[in-house]
């Protein structure tokens, strides 16, 4: 970790209908940093990744990176800014090719993503740092495939590539083994180590395999508040990490892993 506080909120409050989602979260992610932000279903996880990656409007609280005040931004400015979101569900152009799928994220970049009469010429230009960015990714042998011939756990390491076309200084990452098998999420854990060598990483994530393999800074929500954070080592052995965790009926706690499903938080955000 190269230290400094990249992303920082203060008192971050989220309330549907008079239901408290999140609550007074005071978050810091340190520059540098592979934070997890866990918790058992229900936490307010997501609500809290959706307020900082401005998907959703906070009721209170600031929301600071890199000392700005974000808290009223929209996702598209603070995505300028250097915070990308890679989203849970995976999100690719399912029927161009992986290499295109990277050309048109570097199009964004530059402004001109929907400009489709542009010569072929024009676009090949982009093809190095296309092919590099698979390359890093692990799919450069795949370039020439549409995303749809991937299967589930490639797509998502496609998804990060078009996410790292936009040169983010900060990654956010939504449930990024979910739905893997376990060859996947070992592939998946070592992208995320290499693509943070260089960038800050925020992550929610329900392995807690994963977690623990990757993770420098852990913060552990409950009932929409942080209940702990710290390393692994630390939180894992929290009484009221491991009483929250097994009261969701996962077993033995904090060392077995954690379920998959949506946080209460997302409903209460359906619902709202």
């Amino acid at each position: 970790m190269s230290g400094g506080i990249i992303l920082e909120t203060r008192g971050l409050t989220k309330e549907f209908k008079g239901f408290a989602a999140v609550s007074g979260v005071h978050l810091k992610v340190r520059r540098g940093a592979i934070h997890a932000l866990i918790g058992p279903n229900g936490a307010g996880k997501t609500t809290c990744f959706n307020l900082i990656t401005k998907f959703l409007e906070p009721t209170r609280g600031t929301i600071l990176f890199g000392g700005r005040d974000v808290t009223r931004a929209k996702p598209a400015d603070v995505a300028k800014m250097g915070m990308v979101r890679s989203f849970q569900i995976s999100a690719t152009f399912g029927n161009l090719t992986l290499l295109e799928n990277v050309r048109v994220a570097l199009q964004r970049k530059l402004g001109t993503s929907f400009h489709f009469w542009r010569s072929e010429r024009s676009l090949s230009a982009l093809d190095a740092r296309a092919t590099a960015l698979l390359e890093d990714v692990g799919l450069a042998d795949y370039r020439n495939l549409t995303a749809n011939e991937l299967p589930y756990g490639r797509k998502r390491a496609l998804e990060i590539a078009t996410t790292l076309a936009l040169d983010p200084e900060m990654l956010l990452l939504d449930e990024p083994t979910s739905g893997m098998g376990r060859e996947d999420i070992g592939r998946t854990a070592a992208l995320i180590r290499r693509v943070a060598m260089d960038r800050t990483v925020l992550m929610v994530e329900h392995n807690l395999s994963v977690v623990a393999d990757l993770s420098d800074t852990i913060t552990v929500l409950a009932r929409g508040e942080i209940l702990a954070q710290g390393s692994y080592a630390e939180v894992s052995t929290d009484p009221r990490v491991v009483e929250a965790y097994m009261g969701t009926g996962m077993g033995t706690g904090m060392g077995t892993g954690a379920g998959t499903g949506a946080d209460a938080s997302g409903a209460a955000q359906a619902h709202g």
